[in-house]
């Protein structure tokens, strides 16, 4: 049996769709399970056995019909018996007919129920429910009778190796105790934490609490991650800005932390499987839709009339959500949670 998975676009959601790939590989273990995704997100799930292989799908304005249609032929040829999709996405249901998959299964949204061949009702969008459990609904929806709850992440040794190579670059620099630091979000500026924000509670961690900050970072963020170990101004601030970045790089510097203080973006969602705990800076977003089942995460998030809006920006311009989130409430909190964990550790020692 061959099975095609549409996969989620987001990193964050991937991750949250590790429990759905586990199902389906306990269920049907001798399939092949081809994991069809963005380019971006191909070395992901390395390492974690969900997947046998991965195929790219072109996306993008500017990709050329031609390729859309070598790609539609390449995945024709792959005779696949079944299409398990993750997304909501026209596209990817598009893309599951054009493979030719004889089953065909996803939600019954955005005009799409005549390219499935099986179809699940969604549930309201204005009730937030957990993108988790969604997938798992899929997952039983083609028989999967184990449905686990737990995310799934590896690292590689050749990753762990990069980060150990970084911090030979910072010699003096603690390595034992770290803080990581996820500033950035894909999504939109709205769940940005302010950098000052940030830089001020950079500086109390290690001046206060004696602990190492890492200033994680994607590509696009190489700026605001210089920016916010430039205005914490200590030594024990550094940042992975000037490093060949990758998704493996940041799993490795997650996996080795105490503690993660994120966004509500993707690598926020790297901290549960490593048995990191997290301290969750909600703003725009409502925190039913990305809840995982963990207790792991701390999340905060102010309480006002004008939210959670859910919008990339701010449609009244002031983002209070994030700003008015003080550096002192969060730092608190982390004091809190790095205090609980060392006590924890010697009880249970």
């Amino acid at each position: 049996m061959k099975i095609a998975v549409f996969c989620p676009n987001w990193v964050g959601d991937l991750v949250m769709a590790t429990p759905a790939l586990r199902a389906i590989r306990v269920q049907h273990p001798s399939a092949e399970i081809v994991g069809l995704l963005r380019g971006h997100l191909a070395d992901l799930l390395e390492g974690t056995g969900l997947l046998d292989r991965t195929i790219v799908l072109p996306h993008g304005k500017r990709t050329s019909w031609a390729r859309h249609f070598n790609a539609a032929a390449e995945l024709r040829r792959e005779r696949f018996d079944l299409a398990v999709l993750l997304p909501n996405s026209f596209r990817s249901a598009a893309w599951a007919w054009a493979c030719g998959a004889r089953e065909r299964v996803g939600f019954a949204r955005n005009g799409r129920g005549l390219f499935l061949t099986k179809t699940l009702s969604p549930r309201p969008r204005n009730e937030p429910h957990p993108v988790l459990d969604e997938y798992l609904r899929l997952a039983a929806a083609i028989g999967c009778r184990e449905l686990p709850t737990s995310t799934e992440l590896a690292v590689s040794s050749e990753d762990l190796s990069r980060l150990d190579q970084f911090w030979e670059k910072h010699p003096g620099v603690p390595r034992d105790e770290v803080v990581c630091f996820n500033s950035g979000g894909a999504f939109g500026a709205a769940k940005h934490w302010p950098v000052e924000h940030f830089a001020r509670l950079g500086r109390q961690v290690a001046e206060e609490l004696g602990k190492t900050v890492l200033i994680l970072c994607g590509p696009a963020e190489r700026d605001p991650a210089r920016a916010i170990a430039l205005g914490a101004a200590h030594p024990r601030v550094v940042s992975l800005a000037d490093e060949e970045l990758s998704l493996g790089l940041t799993k490795a510097a997650v996996s080795r932390a105490r503690l993660l203080v994120t966004t509500d973006s993707g690598p926020r969602q790297f901290a549960p499987p490593f048995g990191v705990p997290a301290v969750v800076l909600y703003g725009p977003t409502h925190q039913g839709w990305s809840r995982i089942h963990s207790d792991f995460e701390t999340p905060l998030q102010l309480r006002l009339d004008c939210g959670p809006c859910q919008q990339r920006s701010c449609p009244l311009g002031h983002h209070r959500c994030m700003r008015e989130l003080s550096p002192e409430q969060v730092f608190n909190v982390v004091s809190r949670k790095l205090s609980f964990d060392s006590s924890f550790a010697k009880d249970a020692a």
